[in-house]
């Protein structure tokens, strides 16, 4: 009977903490609707890989050899050696994206442009906190609001911090709602923000709508190259979107695809969430920068969106350029919604979509420039 106690001596109580933080993930998808279909997961794959001699981690069995664990081969396989999870994710994600309202209002471009600011804040401060250049780099990219693109970068870049980067930019992307009304009222006033903006869309041509996800994939890759897979997945999922003869491949990519891959990003990300590399004070300190990032490119949008309302006789309602960040479509309506809350005569949603996907845009751009522009510092 003495071997049934084994396991529970076993247990540290760096991975007690680890149960707990599992646990706080699957409260927050149960019962706050936070990501549930990637934080539930995530925090129930932060259980399995913290058990003592856990199954699902590769480990040498007595009379046996080594065994293989699912999550960890999962993880080896398909985000180690290929990064073909999130890269895969991409494919779900541009076949959702309509990117009409920013076609018809190309202006959307530079907000998308201006709210990576955070981005590249936080990793100078990373920095400057004494972290090595590709951790840096992997934590400001929390500020992209973009998850699969964080756990690519810092992949690619063999950050040491996969897992708390993974964990603070979906957190950070289900808290949406709550981040960005703090960070957007700190720089606005509320006539700012009841600011009203007519909508006259642009005829958008389906050649052009067919045109534009492959002209994309060609500039990043003569601007960024290392940026050509999560720009290209992103674009070819739009071409099946917007193609008009593949509307079946369209809605799998958009539904089965997209929630089978966010189903096993969530569990397979997990393995970096072993306690021994969890359960410190960088921990700590990464989900703050990640923090900072994040409102700063929102207050980077508003500041841009002022900025150019000093030039332009069309105003911008400020809060439009927050919404260039790339959590989409949550970031649009949190702009429409304080909108309203200002001035219940205020429709600002289309608007805010326009900078939405520019963000989307420029969130994988960044990713690329950093994976172009890191190593060659390094080197």
């Amino acid at each position: 009977m003495e071997f049934l106690l084994d396991g529970i001596r076993a247990v540290t109580p760096q991975q007690c903490v680890m149960y707990v933080v599992g646990a706080l993930l699957i409260y927050l998808a149960i019962k706050k609707d936070y990501e549930p279909s990637l934080l539930l997961p995530m925090g129930f794959g932060a259980i399995l890989v913290n058990l003592p001699m856990s199954g699902v981690l590769n480990q040498m069995v007595a009379g046996v050899g080594e065994s293989q664990g699912i999550i960890q081969w999962l993880f080896e396989t398909t985000i180690e050696a290929s990064e073909a999870l999130p890269l895969l994710l991409f494919i779900g994600i541009g076949a959702m994206i309509d990117f009409g309202p920013l076609l018809s209002n190309p202006k959307m471009f530079l907000f998308g442009a201006a709210a990576q600011f955070g981005i590249f804040f936080a990793m100078i401060a990373a920095v400057m906190l004494g972290f090595d250049l590709k951790d840096a780099a992997s934590i400001g990219i929390i500020g992209a609001a973009d998850g699969p693109t964080s756990i690519l970068v810092s992949q690619v870049l063999h950050s040491n911090y996969i897992g708390p980067i993974a964990v603070a930019a979906y957190s950070y992307m289900a808290l949406v709602p709550i981040i960005q009304p703090f960070a957007i009222k700190l720089v606005t006033t509320k006539k700012d923000r009841a600011m009203h903006m007519p909508y006259n869309p642009k005829h958008v041509s389906r050649a052009l709508r067919i045109c534009f996800p492959i002209m994309v994939t060609i500039i990043a890759g003569f601007i960024a190259p290392m940026s050509v897979s999560l720009v290209g997945f992103l674009m070819f999922g739009n071409l099946l979107r917007e193609c008009g003869c593949l509307e079946r491949l369209s809605q799998t990519a958009q539904n089965d695809l997209a929630n089978l891959i966010t189903l096993l990003l969530g569990i397979t990300i997990s393995f970096s969430m072993k306690a021994d590399q969890f359960v410190n004070l960088k921990t700590l300190i990464i989900m703050a920068l990640g923090l900072v990032a994040f409102i700063f490119d929102s207050i980077a949008g508003v500041m841009f969106a002022k900025l150019l309302n000093l030039f332009c006789k069309n105003k911008v309602n400020p809060m439009v350029g927050a919404a260039g960040i790339s959590a989409f479509p949550m970031s649009a309506r949190v702009i429409q919604k304080m909108g309203q809350e200002a001035d219940c005569t205020n429709h600002l949603l289309m608007h805010a979509v326009g900078a939405n996907v520019a963000g989307q845009i420029a969130s994988v751009l960044a990713g690329g420039m950093i994976l172009n522009l890191v190593p060659q510092l390094m080197g």
